[in-house]
């Protein structure tokens, strides 16, 4: 590919919308044009870039029998009303009806074309088990969408779906997976990226886990241990506290007049906020009905958590007289309010602990948890936090980290097949539902996370394996007619043999050319001109620094290859 050919152009400056610096360096680099909010067109350097992406993740799919298949974009209603997610998901959903009125949908995600195309294929447990995958375009109707292509509302993924007749089968196939997607990444050059115990979400499933890139802008928040290598979403991450106060015995109601936040009971009190507990409340979506969480008062509700327990979506509540609830001093003992009650872990055990009375402008002090409450059912649904307890070791050795998820991996379970109605004829002549796994990678936002991870302050340094080019070849002087012939003809021999060539022919000045050059981001750059033919050599660089070097003019073509082979054998398995 020329230059001088080549659609797009670079920006000096990046729009001032571009809110992150793999947004910015893709828009000045010519990548990608903004259509409408998270919804781009790709230029020609990213759709080789995405293409390689792709080639490597079906290489390592089909490594672990993947079958490609290929589901549509459009989909009926019918399909998701049979999973119950068509009402379940929200405003995300593209809905649409067709011209013969049929109710219709974007495919956000393919679960249900999955269990479609399989159901009533693979009626035998000599079938089993299977694994079918697809690279496809999605659209979600994202609300926050931002980052370029990090969170976007149409966009590019491969998702596959396994098929299993036990349990153990899935695990040990998830395992396989779960490998699998560590050499995919490894293979395309991300370097800072860990898998990471996560939360299923509208997913649905069990055991889940998210691959995510480590970075100070990542919208995602991970609890990971240094010590023993515990990982977690924090929306996932076990909290596990220490209540070790002794009892006073003094339980006492207490006038705290105008005491209705924790800091200002702390201030009245003169008492540590470990030592409180507050109530947090909550209104179910679907019906507005209250929920009440009473957890340690230093501690935060972790509302996917909550949202799990109850199997539903809540909100923030606007208290009402006719609740029965206490706005500003809600306190476990005695507490009479018209809800739904959850206890959070944290509270177990929790001694000389102070709350409130249900009663205006007073509060409990010296309250016995165990005591006071007795045999109460709690549920972990804290956020954890720097310094917590590792759920892995025991130590309180818990750090939090940013992240951006580049993939996931599911157990669904029986979900979609039993929704569905999918079975198949077991060894014992029963009829059963297949047991499922699911397997996720964003194409797009994996190309702009790599950007994310990999560049300096001129550009993008894309690895070998992905790069849009291989070399490129910086002509300084196409005026010049010894240099230009030197150039073309190395262009074209390298075209011959097979390595991804771009050629800049423009008639330019140097430092433009080479400051588009780094945005191009091509890892070998290969600099022609009439200083370098004088003295019988071409300049060779690398990208990202690490090598510089004069090549004989005779010696160039192979050296060039050599090189290449080099810096894509880093990407090997």
């Amino acid at each position: 590919m020329k230059v001088s050919k080549l659609l797009g152009e670079t920006m000096k400056q990046a729009p001032a919308d571009c809110s992150i610096e793999s947004q910015k360096i893709m828009v000045r680099g010519g990548y990608m044009k903004h259509m409408h909010n998270g919804i781009y067109s790709l230029f020609t350097p990213t759709r080789y870039i995405t293409k390689k992406i792709e080639n490597i993740i079906r290489e390592e799919m089909d490594a672990i029998d993947g079958q490609e298949v290929l589901f549509p974009v459009v989909m009926p209603a019918s399909l998701w009303r049979e999973s119950g997610r068509y009402e379940s998901i929200g405003k995300e959903m593209a809905r649409f009806k067709d011209r013969s009125n049929n109710d219709m949908v974007l495919g956000m995600t393919h679960e249900e074309a999955a269990v479609h195309l399989a159901k009533n294929t693979a009626k035998s447990y000599a079938q089993y088990p299977f694994m079918i995958y697809q690279i496809q375009t999605k659209f979600r109707d994202e609300p926050r969408a931002r980052g370029g292509l990090i969170r976007v509302r149409e966009f590019t993924m491969k998702d596959a779906y396994s098929f299993h007749t036990s349990q153990e089968d899935l695990e040990d196939y998830y395992e396989k997976a779960l490998e699998a997607y560590n050499r995919i990444f490894r293979r395309c050059g991300v370097k800072n990226f860990v898998a990471v115990k996560s939360d299923s979400g509208m997913m649905g499933g069990s055991i889940s886990h998210e691959f995510m890139l480590l970075t100070d802008i990542g919208e995602d928040t991970l609890a990971i241990c240094p010590e023993c290598g515990y990982k977690a979403n924090m929306e996932a991450a076990d909290v596990y506290v220490e209540n070790n106060r002794p009892s006073s015995g003094e339980y006492k109601k207490v006038n705290t007049p105008g005491t209705t936040t924790i800091e200002s009971l702390h201030e009245f009190l003169k008492t540590s906020e470990d030592s409180m507990i507050k109530a947090v409340v909550y209104q179910r979506n679907l019906d507005d009905s209250y929920v009440v969480v009473f957890i340690r008062a230093d501690l935060e509700v972790n509302e996917t958590k909550l949202r799990n327990y109850l199997q539903s979506e809540v909100h923030a509540a606007v208290i009402t007289e006719e609740s029965g609830i206490v706005a500003g001093f809600i306190g476990p003992v005695n507490f009479k309010g018209n809800a739904t009650v959850v206890y959070d872990s944290s509270i177990k055990g929790l001694k000389d602990a102070s709350c409130g009375a249900n009663e205006v402008d007073y509060h409990l002090t010296g309250v016995d948890v165990d005591r006071d409450l007795g045999d109460i059912e709690t549920v972990d649904v804290a956020k954890i936090q720097a310094g917590f307890v590792c759920p892995g070791c025991g130590k309180k050795t818990i750090t939090i980290s940013n992240g951006i998820e580049i993939g996931n991996i599911f157990q669904l379970g029986t979900k979609y097949t039993k929704s569905m109605e999918m079975t198949y004829i077991d060894k014992d002549g029963i009829e059963k539902n297949p047991i499922m796994g699911c397997y996720g990678i964003g194409v797009g936002r994996l190309c702009a996370s790599i950007c994310e991870e990999s560049h300096d302050e001129y550009g993008p340094i894309w690895p070998m394996s992905i790069a849009p080019w291989q070399v490129e070849i910086c002509n300084l002087r196409p005026d010049n007619e010894e240099v230009n012939e030197y150039a073309n003809k190395l262009y074209e021999d390298l075209k011959k043999a097979k390595v991804e060539v771009l050629y800049d022919d423009r008639v330019i000045r140097p430092g433009a050319m080479f400051a588009d050059a780094d945005l191009f981001g091509v890892p070998v750059r290969v600099i022609v001109s009439p200083k370098n033919m004088e003295k019988g050599v071409v300049e060779l660089v690398y990208r990202d620094k690490t090598f510089k070097g004069e090549i004989p003019l005779d010696d160039a073509f192979e050296s060039i290859k050599e090189h290449v082979k080099k810096l894509l054998s880093m990407y090997e398995e």
